[in-house]
This record gives C-alpha cells, structure tokens and sequence, in this order.
C-alpha cells in the first residue's frame, strides 16, 4: 500500500476526512518551499499537491498564474520540482506529494524518465491537467510501473463515457472540480456538488476530492460532510502572496489550522507555532 492509499485508510479508521492543500513549487522561492510544505503538514495537511511552475498555466486562475510567474522568475523547472521533493523526504517519509502540472515538461523529460526520477524523488502522485484520459494509456502505465498513482480531474460538465474512463484509470484519488472555470472562482453550489458526488460514487471507487472555491472554514467544513477530501490551493496561495517573509510560515499555518479544525468538527488552536524548518 504506498503513501495515498495508506493515508486514506487511515483517515477512514478514523472517521475523519482528508485535508489536501496546493502550493506552487518555488513560490515565492525555492528555499521557502520545503519550509511551506512542513508547515502544511504541522498545520494538519494530509496530502501536498505541489503544483510545477509553466508559463502557460491555462487551468489556473490569477492567483496561482501569479505564483508560477514568481516562481519561474527563480528559473524553477521540473527538475528542482523534483529536488524539493527529495529535500522534503530526507525528513519526512508519511506524507503523500502529488506534482500537479501541464504536460510539456513532463514530455520534454520523457515519460519514462519522469517516472523514474519522481519515483526516486519521492512522489505518490501526478495529475497531469492537459492529459484527456482517453490518450493516455502509455502514460498511466508509465506511472503505475513505478508505484505511482495517475490523478485525474472530473468537472460538473465531464461527460459520461470520460466519467467512465477516468474510473478505469484512476488510483490514489480523484480530484472533483466544484466549480465551471479556472482555479480561485467563488460561488460554490453546496447542493449540486453533493447531488454530483453521490453520483459519481456510482462509478469511482477511489476517494473523492473537492477543490475550487473552498475559500474559508466553513465551506472546508460543509464539504468535508460529503467528501473524502478537501482541496484548497488558491486561498492558500493567496495568504503566501500576501505575507512578508517574516510571518509567511506562522500566517499560511493559522490559516490551515483553521480548516484542519473546521473540518474535524473541533476549535481552532491559535497557538501555533511558526516552524523551524
């Protein structure tokens, strides 16, 4: 069982629901990311999706189109992606990583070659948004050789047959776009993104992750009610575009907390520390 599935059967022991934060790998520089990603983890992050800077991120609101700019001002690709990754392992073995990004880099690496650095990296997971599921076939077993999990989006308006193709190729998690539109919109529909899960369900059999317009505690709460997961990348990111470097840890971790609590039904402890690391 690798890090994803062990995490989630975890966490189902438990009753409880994951927490899966997004940052930007170099955002807003490379030496602050691996710091970032322990402070998730000590906020009560379960799973880091760590997204990979491109100068063309045509999925990705604002917010997170500003995080790649800043991050590739610092000339961060593919490679030093991997290279945090393996920094973030020399100190912590348990938490899942999925690399979220497009397809060129990981074309212009080769597939096969990928999946063998980022196995070595330390990844569990990749979710590739530019990869329909009906072409990638090469892909998914690539991933799969090396114990890694294919990823993959669903929306309110994926058609049926790619529901369908999607719960064949599928492990580790799929991630449900709450929302029409690029990453950071608003305007969440409690009522139609559970009416979308429970069907879903009929067809995926991995856990079930809701991200887009989860913006405070309590939508991570309403949604955690239904969901397997709680995914929240463009809120998080804002809090790191606006904090200084000297409160950016101790601010991104309260914010986190906020939701850990949120979604474990419990009081938000606003003691915590910035961490060393």
């Amino acid at each position: 069982m690798n890090r994803i599935a062990s995490t989630f059967s975890s966490l189902k022991q438990q009753n409880r629901k994951a927490l899966i934060s997004f940052i930007t790998a170099g955002d807003p520089d490379p030496k602050t990311t691996v710091a970032l990603m322990h402070q998730l983890v000590q906020a009560g992050v379960d799973l880091i999706e760590l997204g990979v800077p491109f100068s063309d991120p045509m999925a990705d609101g604002p917010t997170i189109q500003r995080a790649s700019e800043r991050a590739l001002k610092h000339h961060v690709g593919l490679k030093d992606v991997l290279a945090l990754v393996a920094t973030f392992r020399e100190t912590n073995q348990t938490v899942p990583v999925v690399l979220m990004g497009y397809a060129n880099p990981v074309e212009a690496m080769g597939y096969a070659n990928f999946a063998k650095q980022a196995h070595e990296a330390g990844v569990d997971g990749v979710l590739v948004v530019d990869y329909p599921p009906e072409e990638c076939a090469e892909w998914v077993q690539c991933l799969e050789q090396w114990d890694i999990d294919p990823i993959f989006l669903l929306s309110p308006t994926t058609p049926q047959a790619r529901i369908e193709q999607v719960a064949k190729l599928a492990k580790g998690y799929v991630y449900y776009v709450s929302l029409k539109g690029v990453t950071g919109a608003a305007h969440l529909d409690i009522d139609s993104v559970n009416r979308k899960l429970a069907s879903l369900r009929t067809y995926i059999n991995v856990p079930i992750g809701v991200g887009f317009g989860i913006r405070d505690a309590q939508s991570a709460r309403i949604i955690s009610e239904q969901a397997d997961a709680v995914v929240v990348g463009s809120r998080i990111v804002e809090e790191i575009e606006q904090s200084s470097a000297d409160n950016l840890l101790n601010n991104v971790g309260q914010f986190v907390q906020s939701l850990r609590h949120a979604i474990d039904g419990t009081k938000t402890d606003n003691s915590l520390r910035e961490a060393d690391s």
